[in-house]
C-alpha cells in the first residue's frame, strides 16, 4: 500500500499530472472539432437537401395554375420558407431561391436542351465527316 501511496505522490509533485491533461488536451481537441465540422456539414446537407425536395414538391404544385411564373416563383418561394420557419429551420432567402430555381431546372416543365448538339443537327442537316486525305480533289477545269 505504501509503494501505492508513493507512486501516486510522485505523478502530483512530478507534475506528470498536469502534462498528461495537456497531452490529452492537444491530442483530443483536433480530434473533437474535426467531429464538430462533420456533425455541421451533415446537417447542412440534410437541410439543403429538405430545401430542394420543399422547393420540387412546391414547384410541382403550380405546374397547372394559370398565373406568370413571377408569381409562381414568389408562391414557392413564400412556401418553403414559411414551412422551414414554421419547423424552426432557418434558411437564407436566396439560398430558398436558389432551391426553387434548381427545382423548376430539374421539373418537366423545362424543355431538355443538348449543350454538345450543333445547330445543323438540330434542323435536321447531317454532314458528313471524311478522314484527311481521302477527299477527290477539284478539277479548276470542271468548274470553269
Amino acid at each position: 500500500m505504501k509503494t501505492l501511496n508513493d507512486i501516486i505522490n510522485w505523478i502530483l509533485q512530478s507534475g506528470l499530472l498536469v502534462w498528461l491533461f495537456y497531452f490529452g488536451f492537444a491530442v483530443g481537441k483536433p480530434f473533437i472539432e474535426s467531429k464538430i465540422k462533420h456533425a455541421k456539414t451533415t446537417q447542412e446537407q440534410a437541410l439543403w437537401e429538405l430545401a430542394l425536395q420543399l422547393a420540387m414538391t412546391a414547384v410541382n404544385s403550380r405546374v397547372g395554375k394559370n398565373i406568370s411564373g413571377q408569381e409562381k416563383f414568389a408562391q414557392a418561394v413564400a412556401e418553403v420558407q414559411s414551412y422551414l420557419t414554421a419547423k424552426g429551420l432557418h434558411i437564407d432567402t436566396k439560398q430558398i431561391q436558389a432551391a426553387v430555381q434548381s427545382a423548376y431546372e430539374m421539373s418537366m416543365l423545362t424543355p431538355t436542351v443538348n449543350p454538345n448538339e450543333k445547330e445543323s443537327e438540330k434542323s435536321g442537316v447531317k454532314q458528313e465527316v471524311v478522314p484527311a486525305g481521302t477527299v477527290k480533289a477539284i478539277d479548276p477545269k470542271e468548274v470553269a
